[in-house]
């Protein structure tokens, strides 16, 4: 395997994983809160070792995500602090090439750092979502349980050295199934993206500036946003006027804790009237909307 210059050295070393993934689970919305987590070493496609901690987030449980993964107070009494198993985890991932099935991870890590006051942990993160888009860009979704389905992996969601371990094979194979090595998957595509599409003149959305949560701004949504006049920017900012969750966002229900809602929230705080819906209200908003314009046209 010829490795790029710039990218990160694989050892020989049989010992060493040439990827890690990390997947957690949190407490509550805030994504510092993490509750448990799970780690996986790959070595040539196989597992070399496994590490997996309850973890006390000292915050406390939603119901909401204790519907998710099933943990509570009582599953993390005694159980180390993130704190505590900080020396752990960055020895697992500290200086690797990191995976994880969208990078709610690596926001969620950053954060309990910054909560713990422990130093950031430093890796090579790789998104196994974008590279299940590339390897198959058909599938109708690339959720980690629909991926795992759809490659026959046992997989029990929302636990997280289960989601490690699937998130490891979705690497695995789609390495087999396309022949592009690790190091070529940490290089941006090579394919040059399809224009922004722009806004049409009317329409019922006309004048709306449109931010996407786990879609592309030149992707099928975006296409028929601009269609009905809204403009699609890059992220959330003081103008945008909409966040559009998709309807195939990786980050499944945890989805309010993505940078971009996260940010959406902030500025709803402060007092901006940007509106968050998901993909499918509004685009039959809009299509209600056309209907009655096609309505009150044939009855003029």
């Amino acid at each position: 395997m010829i490795v790029p210059a710039d990218a990160p050295a694989f050892s020989p070393d049989p010992a060493v994983p040439d990827f890690v993934v990390v997947d957690v689970e949190t407490a509550c919305a805030r994504v510092s809160s993490i509750c448990q987590i799970g780690i996986v070493g790959f070595r040539a496609g196989r597992e070399l070792f496994a590490y997996e901690s309850l973890v006390d987030p000292c915050d406390e449980f939603s119901p909401f995500n204790t519907r998710i993964h099933g943990l509570c107070e009582d599953h993390v009494m005694n159980q180390p602090t993130f704190a505590g198993i900080h020396a752990a985890v960055d020895g697992h991932l500290g200086g690797r090439v990191t995976v994880a099935h969208s990078l709610f991870d690596k926001s969620a890590l950053a954060a309990a750092c910054r909560a713990h006051e422990k130093p950031a942990i430093e890796a090579t993160w790789l998104d196994s979502v974008r590279v299940a888009q590339r390897a198959w860009p058909d599938l109708p979704s690339h959720r980690l349980s629909a991926l795992a389905k759809f490659l026959g992996l046992r997989h029990k969601h929302h636990d997280a050295l289960s989601d490690a371990r699937a998130a490891g094979m979705v690497i695995v194979r789609a390495i087999e199934h396309t022949g592009i090595d690790l190091a070529a998957w940490l290089k941006p595509a090579a394919t040059r993206a399809a224009p922004v599409p722009r806004p049409a003149a009317d329409g019922p959305l006309k004048g709306e500036r449109i931010a996407l949560l786990g879609a592309k701004r030149n992707g099928t949504l975006a296409q028929a946003l601009a269609q009905a006049g809204a403009r699609v920017v890059a992220s959330v900012g003081p103008t945008t006027t909409m966040l559009v969750v998709a309807n195939d966002q990786p980050y499944g229900r945890f989805f309010h804790a993505s940078p971009a809602h996260r940010r959406a929230d902030e500025l709803r705080a402060a007092g901006s009237p940007i509106a968050i819906v998901r993909e499918d209200d509004l685009l039959q908003r809009i299509a209600l909307t056309a209907a009655s314009t096609d309505e009150a046209c044939a009855s003029a």
